[in-house]
């Protein structure tokens, strides 16, 4: 099991490029991931993106790609000045036909091709497929994953551990539940015997009627079925906790459905003691709610 959030850091370098990948990840429900740098090409944050959607499946997750070259200067955007002539001519051209003013600076920077990334040309050797600068940022991200993997699947050890304690809790709350129930029928009896009798003072009592009654509310009364899930979904939750991959969807569902059969049994609660069991398990299972929500 591992927790959503995490840290990694990642430095390699390919050529005369430098690349620095920093990852952060917090809580989310999905994978939210935003990438983050200077002029950084398409295909290589379709690269990065691609690499961590591969490795992480839930987290809200920023990328931070820093790219420089051999002495230390960034490998930052460059301006074309003939793509840039050229786009301001055509898009003068556009605007004097449609009577609008003519373009500003601003818009012509943006049209393709006028700014560049910098990156160095690939040197012979290089993997004609990339360039240096996304041969050594795709090795500073994997560094990083790695980090950041390390670092979530210590934390999600501690979780782990956290969420055992907590799920015991709610076993042994399960299991004098069902002692709880066993006495529900007697306690019934006596309480309807009581109140039927100083009802009826001297007039005589239909014993048949009242035990008939007694039925009928310990029927209302019963949460075997109740018990029966719990059980089944705390073990199912076990398992999970136990288990590898990404089980925060699942685990988080669960918590719903024992929250679902707490409330059931609270609803048909007829002593005391079974009231105050179930709130007690409710605190427990709140506190593993939270919990949950940091798990992947």
């Amino acid at each position: 099991m591992r927790s959503m959030t995490g840290y990694g850091r990642g430095v390699a370098e390919h050529g005369d490029v430098r690349a620095t990948v920093d990852i952060r990840a917090v809580n989310h429900r999905f994978l939210d991931l935003k990438l983050r740098g200077a002029a950084i090409p398409a295909p290589l944050e379709d690269a990065i993106a691609t690499r961590v959607r591969g490795a992480l499946e839930r987290g809200s997750v920023t990328v931070s790609v820093n790219l420089a070259r051999g002495g230390g200067a960034p490998a930052g955007p460059v301006i074309d000045g003939d793509a840039a002539v050229r786009a301001h001519r055509t898009l003068s051209a556009l605007a004097a036909r449609l009577g609008v003013p003519g373009p500003d600076l601003a818009l012509v920077l943006a049209q393709p091709g006028v700014v560049t990334t910098g990156e160095p040309a690939a040197g012979p050797g290089d993997d004609d497929s990339a360039s240096s600068a996304t041969i050594a940022a795709l090795g500073a991200l994997g560094t990083a994953l790695g980090q950041l993997g390390e670092m979530r699947r210590t934390e999600g050890q501690a979780l782990a551990a956290e969420l055992r304690g907590r799920l015991d809790e709610l076993v042994a709350t399960r299991t004098q539940l069902a002692g709880l129930a066993a006495a529900v029928p007697q306690h019934l009896a006596r309480r309807l015997v009581e109140r039927v009798r100083r009802l009826t003072e001297e007039v005589g009592v239909d014993d048949a009627r009242v035990a008939q009654e007694i039925a009928l509310h310990a029927d209302r009364a019963d949460i075997t079925e109740e018990l029966v899930r719990l059980a089944s979904h705390l073990d199912q939750a076990r398992a999970l906790i136990d288990g590898a991959g990404a089980v925060g969807r699942r685990l988080d569902f669960l918590v719903q459905e024992i929250g679902r059969e707490l409330n059931t049994i609270g609803s048909k609660s007829a002593t005391a003691e079974i009231t105050t069991a179930i709130v007690g398990a409710k605190a427990t299972l709140e506190k593993i709610r939270e919990q949950v929500q940091n798990v992947e």
